[in-house]
Parts: structure tokens; C-alpha cells; sequence
């Protein structure tokens, strides 16, 4: 599985709009639909984000494991 899917699953897992998602990340709704499009790379630090917003770790984001484990305290 893509990230792009990832993300896109995560966020309506938890009834997040992409405009809300966006506001996180700090980038415009369009920009944020491009990324779960695949028409923009999403940024490092914007996955990073994601992960410890959603409390999963990168490696299941981006679609290395299938297992959603917790992200790694700070």
C-alpha cells in the first residue's frame, strides 16, 4: 500500500477533512488533496506530522508494515 493511501485511510478513519489535515500541515487544501492523489510529493517533516498526529509509525505510512504501531515518544 502507497502513502498516499495510507493518509487518505487514516484520515477518514478518523472523520478529518482534507482542509483540516491541510491546516496541520500548514499547506492549502489542493495541496493536501495532491499529496493523497500522488500528484505532490509529500514532504519528510509533513509525514513525520502525520505520524504523531495520528499515532502511527512512519514505517506503516509509508506502507513498509501493515502492524500500526504507536509513534515513538519524543
Amino acid at each position: 500500500m502507497h502513502y498516499r493511501q495510507r493518509i487518505r485511510a487514516l484520515r477518514e478513519d478518523r472523520d478529518h477533512t482534507q482542509a483540516e489535515i491541510a491546516k496541520l500541515l500548514h499547506v492549502g487544501q489542493r495541496t493536501y488533496a495532491d499529496y493523497e492523489l500522488s500528484n505532490t510529493r509529500i514532504p519528510v517533516d509533513s509525514l513525520i506530522t502525520l505520524a504523531e498526529f495520528y499515532n502511527v509509525d512512519m514505517n506503516y505510512i509509508c506502507g513498509i508494515t501493515k502492524e500500526k504501531r504507536c509513534f515513538p515518544p519524543k
